[in-house]
């Protein structure tokens, strides 16, 4: 799969949803659909934007024991989405669980990522919260090793270290990064981001990217400007 640019539809409503999507004639953007919407309107929003042409990547960041992530997986698969998700922390049990879940009958599946640290973590809540005592970038490194053997496609992480997982892992394991903001932008609950540009240098192949689209004056001009800075 080529870089690309992820728009987060975080809306409450399909209405908001494809009002937004209608905005962008000439163009399909690959789209993420979180828990906000997907609790809000169910597995029909994903059937209608993609009947509408768009790739989706299922946001939903399972997390429980291996034989209910499997069987919630194989319900998520026959929704054709392309990309899904679930927390690392699940341990490789969980993930080789949902792996087997994700078949479908023609032996086709969509691509399984695992959530390495949420990007609004930082040292200090690793530390106090979570009792991680190891260093942000070596617990990251850790769970993407630990997807990578289960057999998973990639990671979620931050940009500041998809160039670390390149190199603990390979070129061809996908990093996939949220907290991308343009350079004037805020940060909003962000804590590790960086700019389109500099997640493209550090080695980044899918950016997420919500807010900054989502809420711009002009959201069709934003995605572009975002793919024109991260894509080169």
């Amino acid at each position: 799969m080529a870089k690309d640019v992820i728009i987060a539809c975080d809306f409450g409503s399909a209405e908001e949803t494809y009002a937004f999507l209608d905005r962008f004639s000439g163009e399909k953007p690959f789209v993420k659909i979180g828990m906000e919407l997907f609790y809000a309107e169910g597995p029909q929003i994903v059937r209608g934007i993609k009947e509408r042409g768009h790739r989706i990547f299922l946001d939903l960041k399972l997390h429980d024991i291996p034989n209910t992530v499997k069987k919630a997986m194989r319900s998520l698969s026959a929704l054709d989405v392309d990309l899904v998700n679930l927390h690392a922390a699940g341990t490789r049990a969980m993930m080789e669980a949902a792996l087997e879940g994700l078949m479908r009958p023609d032996g086709t599946r969509p691509l399984l990522i695992a959530v390495t640290q949420l990007t609004s973590t930082d040292q200090a809540a690793l530390e106090n919260e979570l009792l991680i005592e190891k260093p942000i970038d070596e617990v990251v490194i850790r769970y993407a090793r630990n997807a990578a053997a289960a057999g998973l496609d990639g990671v979620v992480c931050s940009p500041l270290e998809a160039g670390k997982v390149h190199r603990a892992c390979s070129d061809a394991f996908l990093t996939v990064t949220p907290g991308v903001r343009f350079g004037e932008g805020d940060r909003g609950d962000q804590k590790r981001v960086t700019t389109p540009a500099l997640a493209r240098e550090l080695g980044s192949d899918y950016i997420v990217v919500g807010r900054p689209i989502t809420q711009a004056d002009d959201p069709v001009a934003a995605y572009q400007r975002c793919g024109k800075e991260f894509l080169g």
